[in-house]
């Protein structure tokens, strides 16, 4: 996990003052109004409605929405935000209570109580979006009013992460004036209690966030507004902060833009700010492919990819080779994979093939996405095809889609084989197998795996110490790598570029890696 708490920590920064800044190099300062900052990313939301996220849409709602807990500056556990308190009630983990701050209102001055909590929990569930949130909330059983302000989660069984759950942006609280109960919101509105309000918002383009005097939580605004611009890709991005279009960047950074800064940001005035990241890349088979439901096509794809190549060729060593789903820096991360293939091999990958009885070319066809993780993920697809053409074993066609109508064609079933990214919803290695197995997940494809969802899981969420349930991670991890309908490609790092009158970077990254807009600002000096 990216600790923030140690100044810079891990971080390295490249700026013209970084020699005699040290972890000042994005340090507080106020200034005058010179309008919004204004950040690009190249993550746009795909939904604005919270019961159908389970997406990088929360980078939005984070800012806008409000949860009853949160991420404070420096805290890698949840801390109490639309929540005034909040505790388990048993010594079995199973009945959480909550006491909401008093005279809570969302931005249109609406109450905001107790009732409009659970609305906003029992409407994730009862509209049950596919590869919604709604797979958050499995340990789940109801939720119970009691008075204006205090509200209950009863769970079915233990489990420790309910925190966690409750801290992620799928559990914002929505006004049930404007959130169907049974539907979702068919607008392009948002009637939130957070930090930020949203004045206008154009799809794709851009979302204006003006500060909400009506915020009542733990964040502590450093600027009134921010403009978030919407990006296709890195170059165009990188150009509008060079051109002082965008203020900063925090989602999308090309390896090649990269470099770019690393070399010379310090000549143009930009700050470059790199850090651990726990964002991981794979590769989805599903089950009802006639090709890529065989175990011995995946397995053989997994012993001809080449990670390394793909970290260095096409992103230029600015991601790592992952070789588990749990990436390095959490507890319970393994290197399963390796372990079981070792270095790239076609003749082994032969083997398994033959062992199974195919002796032809497996004809298989792999989906990307052109707009949702960055610039480098057509190249690392060809890439990825000229691997496994290249072994005489697979014969590849890729095909491609924007995001928007990529996400609704994975959650059909329509691939075969699809790239996706992740980011975590909080930092736990549960979080990197969880959301991924089971009849309902994260990613539409239905993967049952009792021995993880109805043994490993449930003994690990019942346990508050997350270290002390490193066995039950590494078993549920080697059951991934033999079924191999996941497999891990490569851990992303962190970069966030700005100009070098912007504050506050180094302190916005919450440990899920969301930007909190409210921790920038303007330098009037140094």
């Amino acid at each position: 996990m990216f600790n923030r708490n140690r100044c810079l920590g891990h971080l390295a920064a490249i700026t013209s003052i970084a020699l005699v800044a040290g972890c000042g190099v994005f340090s507080s300062g106020s200034s005058e109004d010179k309008g919004p900052i204004v950040v690009g990313t190249t993550s746009a939301p795909s939904t604005l409605d919270p019961a159908a996220s389970w997406d990088g849409s929360w980078e939005l709602f984070r800012n806008i929405y409000q949860t009853l807990l949160g991420y404070p500056n420096g805290s890698a556990t949840p801390q109490p935000d639309a929540a005034e308190k909040c505790a388990f009630t048993d010594e079995t983990n199973r009945n959480y209570r909550c006491e909401l701050r008093p005279n809570l209102t969302f931005s249109d001055g609406d109450a905001l109580d107790a009732a409009a909590v659970k609305h906003s929990v029992d409407r994730i569930r009862k509209i049950n979006v596919r590869g919604g949130p709604a797979g958050l909330l499995g340990s789940l059983e109801r939720v119970q009013v009691l008075g204006a302000r205090e509200i209950v989660f009863h769970l079915n069984k233990p489990d420790a992460t309910f925190p966690f759950v409750l801290a992620t942006p799928a559990m914002s609280i929505v006004d049930p004036d404007d959130y169907p109960a049974d539907a979702l919101r068919k607008d392009h509105g948002i009637s939130g209690s957070g930090p930020y309000s949203l004045q206008s918002y154009q799809e794709g383009k851009q979302a204006v966030l003006v500060g909400n005097g009506r915020y009542r939580g733990f964040a502590k605004r450093h600027n009134d507004a921010v403009t978030i611009r919407y990006f296709q890709d890195s170059d165009q991005m990188v150009e509008a902060l060079k051109d002082g279009k965008i203020d900063l960047t925090y989602r999308g950074l090309a390896a090649s833009d990269i470099v770019d800064l690393q070399g010379g940001a310090a000549d143009q005035d930009l700050q470059l700010v790199e850090g651990t990241g726990t964002e991981i890349s794979y590769l989805v088979f599903n089950p009802k492919d006639p090709w890529a439901g065989k175990a011995a096509v995946r397995r053989a794809i997994a012993q001809v990819v080449d990670r390394p190549a793909i970290a260095h060729k096409i992103y230029r060593d600015t991601v790592d080779p992952l070789y588990s789903m749990v990436p390095a820096g959490l507890v319970g991360h393994t290197t399963g994979y390796f372990d079981a293939y070792g270095s790239p091999s076609v003749s082994k990958a032969r083997g398994i093939l033959r062992d199974a009885g195919i002796d032809q070319r497996v004809p298989l066809t792999l989906w990307y996405t052109t707009d949702r993780y960055g610039s480098e993920t057509a190249p690392e697809f060809r890439e990825l095809k000229r691997q496994l053409d290249g072994s005489g074993l697979f014969s590849v066609t890729l095909r491609s889609r924007p995001w928007k109508t990529y996400e609704a064609g994975y959650r059909k079933g329509e691939y075969p084989v699809f790239g996706r990214g992740w980011f975590p919803d909080f930092p736990d290695a549960e979080n990197f197998i969880a959301p991924f197995v089971g009849e309902q997940n994260a990613l539409g494809t239905p993967y049952p795996s009792p021995r993880i969802t109805d043994r490993l899981l449930p003994e690990s969420r019942g346990v508050s110490n997350r270290a002390a349930v490193v066995k039950e991670f590494e078993e549920a991890q080697q059951i991934l790598v033999d079924d191999a309908r996941l497999l891990p490609l490569w851990q992303g790092r962190q970069y966030v570029a700005a100009s070098g009158e912007i504050s506050g970077g180094e302190r916005a990254l919450d440990p899920s890696t969301i930007m909190t807009m409210w921790e920038l600002d303007r330098k009037t000096s140094w």
